[in-house]
């Protein structure tokens, strides 16, 4: 098992990017996140047995879960952003945050162009370094309706059976926008789901 402060140190060295949360006309709000190839660069040395994967629980607006082990632990993080790749890095951040590796700053509000993006320069020459909270911290998520859940776990039992039956593919194509964002929309990907199983 990986030395806890080790992974911690390597998680705050990689905490060099920006994760663009939500976009306001020309602005927008941006808050400290990894940098992808720090990060594994970083926990390559830290913990050579770490993994990283990814969820999109949905496409719009893009929510996304991210899976880190470390150390022998394993975290989620989860976020929603700007796009499907601030909310990986949002999320990511989100999991660091659970290994006890805090930004220094909750976000900041930036000038934003379509083409460009966020513009972060000023904040990348004066970020300081995540920190390690002084209390333990607190998971945040929001409630989640009990029912939507077990829709969940129905919909991931049945994918898990169109894999094996090497419908994967397929089925990952109506799983494209997520699970659904209530409960007769899952109920209706359960059904089809069921229709690629049977055919």
């Amino acid at each position: 098992m990986a030395d806890l402060d080790r992974v911690r140190e390597a998680l705050r060295a990689s905490m060099t990017g920006w994760a663009t949360l939500e976009v306001r006309g020309d602005q927008a709000r941006v808050t400290p996140a990894p940098d992808l190839d720090a990060l594994s660069a970083h926990l390559d040395r830290a913990d050579p047995t770490w993994a990283l994967t990814w969820a999109c629980d949905s496409v719009q607006p893009p929510v996304v879960r991210a899976h880190l082990q470390l150390g022998g632990l394993t975290r989620e993080g989860l976020a929603t952003a700007h796009t499907l790749s601030d909310a990986k890095l949002a999320a990511l951040a989100d999991a660091a945050r659970l290994y006890g590796v805090a930004p220094a700053s909750e976000g900041h509000w930036v000038e934003y162009d379509p083409d460009d993006g966020a513009n972060t320069t000023d904040l990348d020459a004066e970020a300081p370094l995540p920190t390690a909270p002084s209390a333990p911290p607190r998971v945040t998520e929001p409630p989640r309706d009990p029912q939507m859940e077990k829709a969940r776990r129905h919909i991931e039992d049945l994918l898990e059976q169109l894999k094996v039956a090497g419908r994967g593919g397929e089925a990952a194509r109506i799983l494209m926008r997520g699970y659904g964002e209530t409960l007769e929309e899952s109920r209706d990907i359960y059904k089809r789901l069921q229709t690629l199983l049977k055919g």
